[in-house]
């Protein structure tokens, strides 16, 4: 069974009556069936209290026929009700063809033998996140490199804190290891990027999310020294309300990045808590502990001395947290959690969902609240915590292991030594698959697709190329989820780590400006804008070989054709149904198709390269 012919279901809003139903509410689900399955009854089994209770679906003659863009006309749509009766309420399908077994369909695909329940398709009772979430597109600042306003003026050495070695913008290279790397400064600040807020938005970006702005030790700011203040490097406090307000008045939003798990040695806490073994702040850390604690006397971050690990059994981390994420939504719109998956957890002690919990109903409806994991994230995911994850596992990985050049001799593949493997676009598909078939739609809408960040090599490194760079910008448009373009990669920046990657933007290097990129980054960005079915369509994958993914994005009233080709070879034929003649109009990339005769498509052994048509 090809995956054009496979039945389909994936919990958007095609195949869902209701995308955020309340406990207790009763939704209708569908399932597609080609009729070329010859499937003759379908069955949905849900679990209520973790009891399996099983319904005959029946054929729903107000979609019989029903066409999207001329594809699937024969496709008959099976639909039950089902009630919400859990947070969280597990479905699956059991088709049954005529003259062979039955087999399943999940999240994860078709089944022709027993599995699990954790690729059940999901319906999410719990609070949703904000409307807006799923709909923005991320712009990721690390503040000291993106701009200097030009109030404040050349850097002045003996301005600057002990710890801080002042670089050249224009001239030195970003640090990518050894020692003064995290103390390197270059002095970007917020007045700096409010002057560049219509460049953003130009590159279709509604929602600004800077790494951290409280003042710490180092460049990066996961080190806070205090959450009462913003870095005065930065401009301080009033510098981020002038950002905040020029943000909201071009109709966007702003996120803050707040670290949970640690805070820095020197900050107010910490040293209180040093100061005085009875203090109240001594339990907000690990002093003693039955397992073995680092030579430093404490739990912290990596055994790093500088980064002290915070102790969430503590009530007083707990309402000090709290209160600080609460006090900064007077400038942020939400927060992206540093080191979420740690959040809560050492040797027995597991509060990290009780934690995502509590710090979500510390926000209000409208505020997001973002986990960083930069691998397995499902266990954490379609709960009363996070609202999504920045989706390293599902989406970043296997398009770097598939559009990987051929010469990255990177030292570390996210958390394995060793360089970026080069796979095929199958194991991308059964990687990106096995991600979405473990949590809700509404989750994989409300996470993050990310080409790369501030903790990452530079995609333009891992591609080698511009043209395989924009086949990763074009799946960053086009899957599901919420896109987030690290700053100075629209430019094609390069960058062998994280560290090194943090490159000045090149305001005035137009050397290092590659201006094709740019406009591609606009074109593909603008076209997620345009189209709702890129924000809010189903899924639909159709063919998966070595060099070439293909998928549909759908609505009631859109359908979307996406290709991407990480090298040319052979032209791939996709037998659709459609009318033959028809002409079929390219959104982004190549020229139109036309149907043949036989009523396929064949899309074009060009490549690398990325297209999109309009199928309806």
């Amino acid at each position: 069974m090809t995956l054009a012919n496979q039945p389909h279901h994936d919990g958007s809003g095609l195949y869902v009556s209701h995308a955020t139903p309340a406990l207790g509410d009763t939704v209708t689900v569908w399932v597609r069936v080609p009729a070329a399955a010859g499937v003759t009854a379908v069955q949905v089994r849900a679990t209520f209290d973790r009891e399996p209770v099983v319904y005959a679906a029946e054929v729903d003659p107000d979609r019989a026929g029903a066409r999207l863009g001329g594809y699937g006309a024969s496709d008959v749509w099976w639909r039950v009700r089902l009630r919400a009766r859990n947070g969280v309420t597990n479905y699956r399908f059991r088709l049954t063809p005529a003259g062979g077994p039955p087999y399943w369909l999940t999240s994860a695909g078709v089944a022709e033998h027993e599995v699990t329940d954790d690729t059940d398709f999901k319906l999410v009772s719990y609070e949703p996140p904000p409307a807006w979430a799923a709909q923005a597109v991320v712009y990721q600042i690390f503040p000291d490199r993106f701009a200097r306003s030009a109030a404040a003026g050349p850097q002045d050495p003996d301005a600057l804190p002990d710890w801080a070695l002042p670089a050249d913008w224009d001239r030195d290279e970003a640090q990518g290891r050894g020692p003064g790397t995290a103390e390197q400064f270059f002095g970007g600040d917020l007045d700096g990027i409010t002057e560049h807020l219509d460049h953003i938005r130009s590159v279709g970006a509604d929602t600004v999310y800077l790494t951290p702005i409280f003042p710490g030790r180092s460049n990066h700011r996961y080190d806070a020294s205090t959450f009462d203040a913003v870095d005065p490097l930065l401009g301080g406090d009033d510098a981020l309300a002038r950002l905040a307000k020029s943000v909201r008045e071009r109709g966007m939003r702003l996120l803050g990045d707040i670290t949970t798990n640690h805070t820095g040695a020197a900050h107010e806490w910490f040293r209180a808590a040093l100061a005085d073994p009875d203090a109240p702040e001594r339990g907000m850390y690990y002093f003693h502990s039955d397992q073995p604690l680092p030579a430093h006397g404490y739990e912290s971050f990596w055994d790093e001395p500088r980064l002290p690990k915070l102790d969430w059994s503590s009530e007083l981390v707990r309402s000090r947290m709290a209160a600080v994420l609460r006090r900064w939504l007077e400038h942020f719109d939400g927060w992206r959690v540093d080191v979420a998956h740690q959040t809560g957890r050492r040797a027995g002690q597991d509060d990290g969902h009780d934690v995502a919990r509590m710090l979500r109903a510390a926000l209000p409806a409208d505020a997001v609240l973002l986990a960083e994991y930069t691998h397995d994230p499902t266990a954490d995911m379609d709960r009363d915590g996070w609202h999504g994850t920045m989706n390293y596992l599902g989406f970043t990985r296997p398009v770097w292991t598939w559009l990987r050049g051929g010469d990255t001799e990177l030292s570390a593949f996210f958390d394995v030594p060793g360089d970026v493997p080069r796979r095929p676009g199958t194991a991308a598909y059964a990687t990106m698959r096995a991600f979405a078939g473990r949590v809700s739609w509404r989750t994989l809408l409300n996470s993050w697709t990310i080409v790369d960040s501030h903790d990452t090599p530079r995609i333009r490194t891992i591609t080698g190329s511009r043209e395989r760079h924009l086949v990763a910008v074009g799946l960053l448009a086009t899957y599901p989820g919420v896109p987030m373009l690290y700053a100075g990669s629209e430019f094609g920046l390069t960058g062998w780590n994280g560290e090194n990657a943090r490159t000045p933007m090149p305001w005035r290097r137009p050397e290092d400006r590659d201006e094709p990129t740019l406009s591609a980054y606009r074109e593909l960005m603008g076209l997620r804008t345009a189209e709702p079915a890129l924000r809010d369509g189903g899924l639909r994958w159709l063919h998966a070989d070595a060099d070439t993914l293909i998928y549909l994005r759908e609505t009631e009233s859109e359908s979307l054709l996406i290709a991407a080709r990480r090298d040319a070879g052979d032209p791939v034929v996709l037998p659709l149904g459609l009318t033959p003649g028809t002409r079929v109009p390219a959104l982004y990339g190549p020229t139109e198709l036309v149907v043949g005769d036989d009523g396929a498509v064949t899309l074009p052994g060009d490549g690398p390269g990325f297209g999109v048509w309009r199928l309806t």
